[in-house]
């Protein structure tokens, strides 16, 4: 019998967005014990996006960051976070500048 396949055997979900709108989810069968790096290995997702030996990597399970040997339990979701390119405030103020007079919310 695999490994993976023992009766302790955790379902769990690696998710990454390489870009808005664009989603790349793979669910996996680990045994128990597993870590973040296991699950992350067993997924292909860095492989898959050059992230493999991207120093500022962060990941998360279920929007917490977490460290790589974080052991994982049953149906949890490891997120994969790509850095941000623009700051979120500047970002907003960029936006407010493009918009036209009277494309704002209705009094």
């Amino acid at each position: 019998m695999d490994r993976a396949e023992a009766p302790g055997a955790l379902c769990v979900e690696v998710v990454y967005c390489p870009a808005p709108g664009r989603v790349d989810c793979s669910a996996l069968r680990l045994a128990t014990g597993s870590t973040v790096a296991d699950a992350l290995r067993a997924s292909g997702v860095l492989a898959r996006h050059g992230l493999a030996a991207h120093p500022d990597l962060k990941v998360g399970v279920w929007c917490r960051v977490v460290a790589l040997d974080t052991l994982l339990r049953e149906h949890d979701r490891v997120e994969v976070y790509r850095p941000l390119t623009v700051d979120p405030k500047e970002a907003r103020r960029q936006r407010y500048k493009g918009r036209r007079p009277g494309r704002g919310i209705a009094p």
